[in-house]
């Protein structure tokens, strides 16, 4: 079994496809046979944005994809752009499709980066929420949150659930150039209460160094 690496965050569009790239570029710069998949995709009705991208970004650093399908990079996909639950009419999550497809590509890599959808307490079916397949998988989970006002409330809260999992984590924080005002309102609190706020752009090479050990 290659690593498993979790990409999760706070809620949706925090920067979890744009995380998944960063990571999978610095792995592959140490020589480090890279791959990943976003499990589920919603609000897909010709094209899947996040896998397309993902795809784009393994194929070009990982020669062993070459002949890997976005198919196979989203194994299960939903037109409406809702939680799984809802975007598949509470469908059961089909375990044994996701299975397949980890462990499809987990033979071409020594690291996968499975892409989560949205934030950990989102529903996929009636037993599972989006949190219970980092540990369904094994995996290390990396908590990108955000830096605007209400990180601190967010980023709390997604740790305690993290904690109450046992999941292994290391939370980052992907700052926008909009997001100015988070040196002054939220990074003192973060910066006084753990050893170091770790940055997706400026810190992935310690955040890939982490969480390899994880």
């Amino acid at each position: 079994m290659s690593k498993r690496i979790f990409v999760t965050a706070t809620n949706t569009d925090i920067g979890k496809t744009y995380t998944s790239k960063l990571l999978i570029k610095e792995f592959a710069s140490r020589g480090i046979r890279v791959g990943a998949i976003k499990l589920i995709e919603t609000g897909v009705v010709d094209f899947a944005p996040d896998a397309e991208a993902l795809l784009a970004c393994v194929t070009e650093l990982n020669p062993a994809f070459e002949d890997i399908k976005v198919k196979d990079i989203v194994p299960i996909t939903y037109t409406l752009p809702a939680a799984p639950y809802v975007a598949s009419n509470a469908a059961p999550l089909d375990l044994k499709l996701l299975n397949a497809a980890v462990e499809k590509l987990e033979k071409l890599c020594d690291v996968l980066i499975i892409e989560g959808a949205g934030g950990l307490y989102v529903p996929v079916d009636k037993k599972y929420m989006m949190i219970d397949l980092i540990k369904y998988f094994e995996a290390s989970a990396l908590l990108v949150t955000h830096c605007t006002l209400g990180c601190i409330n967010d980023t709390i809260l997604s740790e305690s659930a993290l904690k109450d999992k046992n999941i292994n984590y290391l939370t980052a924080f992907n700052c926008r150039e909009s997001d100015e005002s988070f040196k002054d309102v939220s990074e003192p609190y973060f910066k006084n209460t753990r050893e170091k706020v770790l940055k997706i752009d400026a810190d992935i090479d310690t955040i890939c160094d982490v969480l390899y050990n994880l």
